[in-house]
């Protein structure tokens, strides 16, 4: 039987409140805290939950509330060197959410609320003591919260994954900063289509967001990293300059770019990737979502990922007797695969700053890959047919010899 009866959750993004409300319907009371004065509207361009992200959702009653606020996408498509081919895709899947990342905050948040979850704002977190029967947090403006674990769902730039094991890794730059915007654009784009397009200098993608907007996301090469702060006070306008001329000659990408203004740009800032952590736990403290694995934007599972995980850390607390044995297995159910997901999203990120020559074979193989090794069942289908079984019982891992 467990022992854990409340819960302390750093950070309000996507994570936090997830985990908090699957604490919530486990039977542990979650207090969540938010270094940001309020809750974090605003941060964050479009993002897209795959399938087994919104079955992960359902669990705990958000999968709706999300739906409501979100675009679906049934089909993806290929553009390079004026060529569209389309992608195969899971046939018997549900299509793709796309949501904005503000929005998505607030739902989960208002879901989280009205699940009883307790929420304080303006809470840094700095530092920790754990004890043998609970773990207390320290924050910057001199308060503290005590409570029987801790879980870190405190993003890429994790204090609460430094405290774990100070010899962490943090995450590794792409070499890309992010942007996006929702732009009003008569342009002839398909409904319910999402287009990874390979621009002559960079990559791109879109899909019509409603009768008179397009949504589109770029991933601008950028030798130097900023971070979400550093990449906002630069104007927009300088970079509605440089996404111009780097744009400037893509169809629709070019369009798009001279149709969008500096109000409805979306600075995103660098995009990261998370290196394997080596300690996703130590003691009463845990990591959950982007500060355990943050596998690119390339990959379409970031948010995904963040949510299962979230929600399983909630099952192993629920299930077994210790903090130490909960995470353990929650550990060993997560680990493998959002590792092999990161692997793929890396290979894919590799390709999308093609020289040349690159871009020539890429545009002569795009059909013989479409139809070999772009196999969706071996690329995608065990990763959207994921489903959490929210009722069976966790069971712990082995004891070593």
């Amino acid at each position: 039987m467990s022992t854990t009866r409340t819960a302390l959750v750093i950070g309000g993004g996507i994570a936090g409140p997830v985990a908090a409300t699957a604490l919530s319907k486990a039977g542990i009371e979650p207090r969540v805290y938010e270094a940001y004065p309020g809750p974090s509207d605003g941060i964050g361009s479009g993002l897209a939950l795959a399938p087994n992200g919104l079955a992960a959702l359902d669990v705990i009653d958000a999968g709706d509330p999300v739906r409501a606020i979100a675009t679906p996408v049934s089909h993806t498509r290929l553009s390079m060197n004026g060529k569209i081919l389309a992608l195969p895709g899971l046939a018997d899947m549900p299509p793709l959410q796309v949501v904005d990342r503000a929005e998505l905050h607030r739902t989960l948040h208002d879901h989280a609320r009205a699940a009883g979850v307790a929420f304080e704002y303006g809470k840094r977190l700095v530092d920790v003591d754990e004890g043998a029967h609970g773990v207390t947090a320290r924050f910057a403006d001199g308060t503290t919260a005590t409570a029987d674990v801790l879980i870190g769902a405190d993003g890429i730039r994790s204090t609460v994954r430094r405290l774990i094991d100070p010899q962490a890794k943090g995450p590794d730059y792409t070499g890309m900063l992010g942007f996006g915007a929702l732009t009003e654009c008569d342009l002839d784009v398909e409904p319910d289509t999402m287009t990874f397009a390979y621009g002559k200098r960079a990559y791109y993608l879109y899909w019509r967001h409603d009768d008179r907007r397009v949504a589109w996301g770029v991933n601008l090469p950028h030798k130097r990293y900023l971070s979400l702060t550093e990449a906002r006070a630069i104007p927009a306008e300088h970079w509605l300059r440089i996404i111009r001329e780097t744009y400037g000659e893509d169809t629709p990408g070019g369009e798009l770019a001279r149709r969008t203004t500096a109000e409805q740009l979306e600075t995103v800032g660098a995009l990261h990737i998370m290196p394997p952590v080596r300690h996703w736990y130590r003691g009463r403290m845990v990591l959950v979502g982007d500060s355990v694995h943050a596998p690119s934007n390339s990959s379409g599972q970031g948010a995904s990922l963040a949510v299962e995980s979230a929600v399983q850390v909630a099952r192993c607390l629920r299930d077994l007797p210790d903090p130490g044995a909960a995470f353990a297995a929650y550990e060993a159910l997560r680990r493998d695969r959002v590792e092999g997901v990161a692997k793929r999203a890396a290979r894919i990120n590799h390709s999308k700053t093609p020289g040349p020559v690159t871009r020539t074979m890429m545009t002569l193989l795009m059909p013989l890959m479409t139809r070999t090794v772009m196999d969706p069942e071996k690329t995608m289908g065990h990763e959207q047919r994921y489903r959490i079984d929210w009722d069976a019982p966790v069971q712990p891992e082995p004891t070593p010899v």
